[in-house]
This record gives C-alpha cells, structure tokens and sequence, in this order.
C-alpha cells in the first residue's frame, strides 16, 4: 500500500545536487501499516522507516466531578464536565444518566473537535439535605462506555449559639434574680456551622408558646390566673431584653461574640398591690434566623408552603430566664422620724434600724445630704435577710421647725444602650425619708434704759436704740422719753396744715439727708414738721430723661411677665373646658341621696392601641410587631399591576437606599419553592408570586429568567409602595416530560439579591378509560337491533384539553360493533361518555375491539363482549 516513485541517477551526484523521491500511501483497510524504504550511498545502506497511521479521534473524560459541601438553599448548582479529544478526527459522545439527582446535562449528546475540549454542564438542586454520589454513562466513540461518578454533599445551614466559656451548645441563659430598674449582661457566641457566609437577624419572640411576661411563678395558681386576667399585656419586651449586635454577616465556620442584656421593669398595675408581691418572673425565646427566611408567612397568608419548604427553616431558638423584684428596705421606727427639741448648738440623735427583707438579693443604699442633718454611716451595703443600725443627728444651724425629705439611694448595675459592654454602677431606685425637728432659741430679758437726750459715740441710723459695749448685748437699751412724734407743742403754725404724706425725719439723720433720693418724696423734721432740705448731686442723680427709660424698662418686663401669666391661665381654663366638656361628666355635683354605684377594676374596658409599633435601625425586632405590620400591610387591597420603574423623586430616592438585614427581614418574596405538581405537557399553569413590602419605603424588585418554560413571566419589574402586598403570576409551559427543576433569582434595589426554586413534574397527554372490558346485554324495551348498547367513559385527568379518535380493531372482517362519538376532545380534569353498540346479524362476531389514539399521547385499548341470551 506503500507507493515509491523515484528516478535512480545512473551516476554519481555531485556536490551541491539532490535526488528526489515520492512515497505515496494509499490504505485499503482500516489499520495502520508500517514498512521501510532503503537507500543506498555508495557502500552505506540507510534504512528510512514507513508509517501509515489511520485518522482516529481520541476522547477522554474526567472520571469524578466533586461539587465539594453545598447548602441546602433551594438554589441550582452547576459544574462543568470536560470531554477532550486528542485525536485528529471529531469524535462522537452521548451521555445516559437514570436518575433524579443530576439536572439538566447538557447537552447529553455531541461532536468534539480535533485538539479541543468540550464542557457539559450538569446542575444539582439543593433542596434536600444528604450525600449525592450518582453514576452517569458517558459513550465515547472509539473508547467504549466511560463511568463518570457526581460527588458531594448537601448540608443545611446551621447557626448555634455557644457558651463563651464552656464551648458547648446552649439552650437557655438564666439571668437569675434582678431588681427593677437594674440590668445584668450576658456573653454568647453565634457560630455559623456551614460552608457559606449567612446573614441573620434576632428576632424577640414575645408571643410564643410557654412565654412568662412577668407571672409571679412562686404563687398559687388563683392568684397566678388573677394576675394574668389583670397583668398589662401591651409592654414592649424590647425593652426588657437587649441584644447587641442584632444583626449581621457570618463567615462560613465564623463565631461572632453577642451581648444579651435583661433589665426587668415593674408593670403598671389598675390596683395597687404591696412590693413583697410584685415579683415578676420572665422566659422569653430569643431566635436568630437568616435574613429573609420566613416562609411561615404563606401560612399565615392562607397561601400554604410546600413541606421542604417548611422543613428547613434555618434558625436557632435561645430561651431566656429571669425574674424582677422589688427592693424592700424597711426602716424602724418608720419612714417618718422625729426628733427631740433642742437649741441652737445642741444636737439630738435617733437609731434608725434599716432591715432587706429580700430573700434573693443585697441592697447597697447610699444617704444624700440634707440641711441640718448628719447620718452615719452614709452608705453601705445590707445582706439578704440582714438588717443594720444607722445612727441620724439633728443639728440645726438656724432657729426654726425644720421638715426635711430625707432621699436613700439604692445603687445598681445600669447599662448605656449604646454601649452595653460597660455596665455603670447608678441609682435605679429611692426610699424617702421624713425628718421632724424643732431648733428653739434662748429667751433674753431685755431692761429699757432712759436716754436723757445726749447721742452717744456710737448710734445707730435712727439714734432710738443704742447699744452700749462693742460685743455683747447689754441688759438695758436707751429709749427716748417723749414720744415727741404723737404731740404738736412744737409744730410751727404754717406746718400744721401739711399733707400726712411727708416722710418724717430723725435729728440725726442730717448726713443722710445729703444723698441722692427720690425727688417725688418730701421729708420734714420729727418736732417742728420744716420741710427738709435734700440736696440732689447732679453728677450722680438720673436725668429726667434717664428716669423715663427707666421707667419704660421697667414697665416692659413687667408687660412680659403679665402676657405669659395670662397666656398660662388661658391654656389651663382651655384644658379645665376639655376636661370638664364630656358627655360623661359635666362638673354637676350629684343631688343628695344619690349613690353612685359599686364599679370593679374589671368593669372598664383596656383601650387597645391601634397604633403600629414602629421598627427603626435601632429597635430590636419582636414577633408581636412583625406581626401587627404584616397585618396592615396584607389587610390592604392587593395590587396588580405597578409601576415598573421609579419614577417619581420619592421612589427614585426610596430605591436607591442599601437596607439593613432588619429591613431585608420585614420584605416577603415567596413561596421560596413554587410547586407545579404534575402538569401536563403544552399546557400553561400559573402560580402566584406573593410580595409584600413591610417597611415605609418603597422598593424595587427586578426578576431574572433566563430558562425557556418560564419566558411567559410578566411583569418582571415592579416598584412596591410601602406597607403594601402585590404578586407577581409566573406562568410555566415545556414540552419535554420529565422533572423540572431550576430556579430564578431576583433583586431588591438592585442590590440585594434572593431566589426562588421552581418545581415541576411535565406528564404526557393521556385519558383513561372507566373499564377495559365492555359487556353488552340487551336492554329490554329497545327496537330490535339496537338492544344491544353500553357506555364507556374517557377521563381526562390532565391540566390540558385532549383530542381522541376511535379505531376499530377488526382486520380484514367488518366489525359489528360501533361506537360514538368517532372523534372528540376532553377537556382538562372532565370526562366524555361514549356509547358502544353491538348490531346482531347471521353469524355475526360476539367480540370486538377498539383502540382509542391520543393526538399527542397514549393508545388505549377496549374489548367489547356481547352476551347474548336464547330463551327455549
């Protein structure tokens, strides 16, 4: 098969000349050939080898793809396969696989290139959790049958919370006992045991089951179910429990430190109760679930959920414990001390006998200072159960009756909000104290001494009293003894007329009389009633105009301080008319005789508060608030069409925000798994996606399809306005029979995205028949020839209307039996009753068959039987 075409030289070449030869191949079988060619060069002999390969294609394929640990999420996952050929000619594979794990191979069948490699990819939904190891049978040409193992693992999501000491999964943080208005912080860890990274939220659970908001659990259980009619049930418990951080982003296998914080406050009762019976015991359930996992709303929605879908809820629930107790700190011998009279300098003292009546907890107390009296010790701290003396003295720095409000201080624990690391020591709680004392003063006889008119050394302004000494009062006191003023022997006759309004002057008040004073007052000397002189310094007096703007001044302040006295006596005369302005009560007193009837606590209704709790950045979550804003956002009417795009600078601004995990927390995309069930094939089936927009801005929502069963999804963009519910119909339609699994993502914003899986099983066109087997016996009262009739019902228990036809099975005879209607279709979920007759003749058959053919679909086949009965 070799072919040498050459011309020998007949002598010998010389230098620089070359000879040449042609080989020619040409294969008749399809091997390969190998031969060799032989030169001779004067003596040498070189042997040159012949090879004559066939073209050939050489596959290979990888022997394990491993998609590695994957989270059961309801997402597809897609691996390549890589198929190279080596060869020089195409080669040929087809792909055969049995299962239900592996999704959508493609392509299952192909040509490679020569020196190229060709990807299969193949998809696995993770919706349920498990090991997948599946088998599939890869045909290469030229290499025979290939086994390609799929391996991996589908593992859920898992979030634990562990102790920060011990390591170990918790289930329950005991706070034990606090006392109201205190707090107490606990450290765990919230470790994310999974292969990817997990947003979450904390999420209060106030209204679950086997919940205790601040039931005294050590009481009996009539007073247990009395107080539970009567208990406030609208206290926010947001503000009982604190956790820090309440949101974030887990690594994969990343611990993250959370703070929880309790500070028990005291519930505001309708009666009033005594301290010793105000414990409050709480167990609340604190859950950290991933962001936007909430398909529980379908079922509240009356929507229903698919049970994967509900089976794997990812979230962990942690039980927290404490109980609140009032501070009981008695005095003896009471609140209200009075101590002994005593005088100034002196000091009284009283031992007041502070006792904790509390079982579970100690009392640090700490005395604020008070005016005139001295405690000791001033602070300190009483254990459970103890009680200690204080020793309180009156020591009065003034003459008087002295009541003073003596305030205790109870020092707790407190925590800042925005810092709940660092607990602060403060006074969370004060006792008031009543303190009674009397300061007398000495009495002095005081002996009046005559002054015989003489102004001593040292006089006071009016020159009445004198004192005599430099340091001590004396026992006499120098006095006039003329009451000069209440006679007339010396007044002047043209002063006896004077107005009663001049100011009477002193004898020795001459120096005074040379100051500046006021100019509209006259002023006369105290015997003879002469207007006295009164000299005005015009360097120090005020101008006239000086005293007008004084005046003006003056007068303003005194306008401004009228206005806001009549502008406050106008606002309570307004609130004194809205309270007294009421059907109920007009300001009437009642009549005499009257008695006004016995009212219980439980006779007035509790006003329900309408308002919707708002969720800032800052609040923590609870089921109860979630709940009351999921219900005024499904309460409204549903939506249909919206617009598709922002259009107004609201929505524009409004989504364009980046939200929070809270925020993701409160959007409702779902069902997270649309099921189809069994549809049939060329039918259209749709199912609702439901969105519901909880927060009071409006988002943007942007749906991804790229497979070809659901291009008839519309619309694909909305803008949801706040604190309303819309869907979206999803319309699935395929061809091809078998499983349908794949899934479509979306975006919020544009920014945040999620993704729903669709499931369907694509059946064939079919009908069933009621019966397989028809028998026919004459009916009595029928014409002759026609007595012999049945019917046989065609079922269709698909989404999709089917046509039929009739074909009898007969073969070269002529079938004695008919059937109507030939031809027809049934539509989806109905049925059509054919009616079956048998025409009797001479030698005519007693059995017939017919096939009923579905465009599209199956072939079923029906026997007839006619029985015929001869009467002797």
């Amino acid at each position: 098969q070799f072919k040498l075409i050459v011309e020998n030289p007949e002598k010998p070449i010389a230098s620089g000349l070359q000879v040449k030869a042609v080989v020619e191949y040409t294969p008749k079988c399809a091997e390969d050939l190998q031969d060799k060619l032989t030169l001779l060069v004067d003596d040498d002999v070189v042997h040159i080898p012949l090879l004559g390969l066939i073209p050939y294609c050489d596959l290979e394929v990888e022997s394990e793809v491993n998609f590695g640990e994957m989270i059961a999420n309801n997402k597809l996952v897609t691996k390549e396969i890589s198929i190279a050929n080596r060869g020089t000619t195409s080669g040929a594979f087809r792909i055969s696989y049995n299962g239900i794990v592996l999704l959508n191979i493609k392509p299952a069948r192909g040509v490679v290139k020569p020196k190229s490699v060709r990807k299969i990819k193949v998809d696995i939904c993770t919706d349920v959790p498990g090991v997948i190891e599946e088998m599939m049978t890869v045909e290469l040409e030229s290499r025979g049958c290939t086994k390609v193992w799929i391996k991996g693992v589908v593992v859920e999501q898992v979030l634990k919370v562990l102790g920060v000491s011990c390591g170990k999964v918790l289930k329950c943080v005991n706070f034990g006992p606090l006392y109201f208005g205190t707090s107490k912080t606990e450290k765990v860890h919230l470790y994310n045991e999974s292969p990817e990274c997990m947003d979450w939220v904390a999420v209060l659970e106030d209204n679950a089951i086997g919940g205790e908001m601040g039931t005294d659990l050590q009481g009996s259980t009539d007073a247990v179910l009395h107080d539970l009619s009567l208990k406030n049930k609208d206290v926010d418990v947001s503000t009982l429990i604190l956790c820090v951080p309440n949101q974030g982003t887990l690594q994969p296998y990343e611990k993250s430190v959370i703070t929880l914080c309790f500070s028990p406050e005291k519930f505001e009762r309708d009666f009033e109760v005594s301290d010793a019976s105000l414990i409050q015991d709480y167990v609340l359930f604190l859950r950290f679930e991933t962001v936007g996992k909430r398909d529980g709303c379908l079922q509240n929605l009356s929507i229903g959920a698919t049970a994967t879908t509900r089976n794997h809820s990812r979230h962990v629930d942690l039980a927290l414990m404490g109980s609140g107790f009032p501070v009981i700190l008695t005095f003896n011998p009471g609140t209200v001390i009075k101590f002994k009279d005593c005088y100034l300098g002196e000091q009284t003292q009283v031992v007041c006998t502070m006792k904790n009546e509390s079982e579970f907890l100690p009392v640090t107390f700490s005395f604020r200072k008070t005016a005139h009296f001295n405690i000791s010790p001033k602070r300190g701290k009483l254990k459970k159960k103890s009680e200690k003396e204080v020793m309180i003295s009156f020591s009065p720095r003034q003459i008087g009756t002295f009541e003073m409000k003596q305030i205790v201080d109870i020092i707790g624990t407190g925590v800042d909000k925005n810092n709940v690391d660092v607990l602060k020591r403060k006074s969370f709680h004060q006792i008031y104290l009543t303190l009674l004392g009397v300061c007398k003063s000495r009495r002095t006889s005081i002996v009046f001494t005559i002054n015989p008119g003489l102004t001593p050394l040292i006089s006071n302004a009016t020159g009445q009293f004198v004192v005599r000494g430099t340091g001590q009062l004396s026992d006499t006191t120098p006095v006039a003894v003329l009451k000069s003023t209440q006679t007339q022997i010396h007044i002047h006759r043209k002063n006896r007329n004077c107005k009663d309004d001049a100011l009477i002057a002193f004898p020795n008040d001459r120096a005074a009389s040379l100051r500046p004073s006021e100019r509209n007052k006259k002023y006369r000397t105290i015997f003879t009633k002469t207007e006295r002189y009164n000299y005005v310094d015009p360097e120090f007096a005020y101008t006239d105009s000086e005293r007008l703007l004084r005046e003006e001044n003056k007068k303003h302040y005194i306008d401004f301080i009228s206005s806001l006295r009549e502008r406050r006596l106008e606002k309570e005369a307004a609130r004194q008319f809205y309270i007294y302005n009421n059907s109920v009560s007009i300001g009437i007193q009642p009549a005499e005789g009257l008695k006004s009837p016995n009212i219980s606590i439980t006779d007035f209704p509790r006003e329900q508060k309408s308002r919707i709790p708002s969720l800032d950045d800052n609040c923590m979550l609870t089921s109860r608030k979630l709940a009351a804003i999921v219900s005024k956002s499904t309460n409204k009417g549903v939506w249909s069409w919206l617009s598709p795009m922002p259009s107004s600078p609201q929505e524009k601004e409004d989504c364009s925000l980046t939200l929070t995990h809270k925020q993701l927390h409160q959007i409702f995309i779902g069902p997270s798994t649309i099921d189809f069930g069994d549809v049939c094939v060329y039918s259209t089936t749709t199912k609702e996606l439901h969105i519901i927009n909880n927060l009071s801005v409006h988002i943007w929502i942007q749906i991804e399809i790229e497979v070809a069963e659901l291009q008839e999804t519309s619309p694909l963009s909305q803008v949801v306005p706040p604190l309303t519910k819309t869907h979206i119909p999803v319309v699935f339609e395929t061809a091809t029979v078998g499983m349908f699994k794949t899934s479509f993502s979306y975006k919020i914003n544009k920014q945040h995205t999620g993704h729903v899986l669709v499931v369907a099983h694509a059946m064939p066109i079919e009908l069933q028949l009621s019966t397989g087997e028809l028998i026919l016996s004459p009916v009595p009262g029928c014409l002759a020839g026609t007595e012999f009739r049945r019917t046989v019902r065609v079922c269709n228990p698909r989404n999709h209307p089917a046509a039929f036809s009739w074909r009898p099975v007969t073969g070269d005879r002529k079938s004695t039996f008919s059937i109507k209607p030939i031809r027809g279709f049934v539509e989806a979920y109905s049925d059509v009753e054919c009616e079956v007759v048998w025409h009797p003749g001479f030698n005519t058959p007693e059995t017939g068959q017919f096939t009923l053919c579905v465009h599209k679909g199956n072939s079923i086949n029906l026997k007839c039987f006619a029985k015929v009965t001869i009467h002797a």
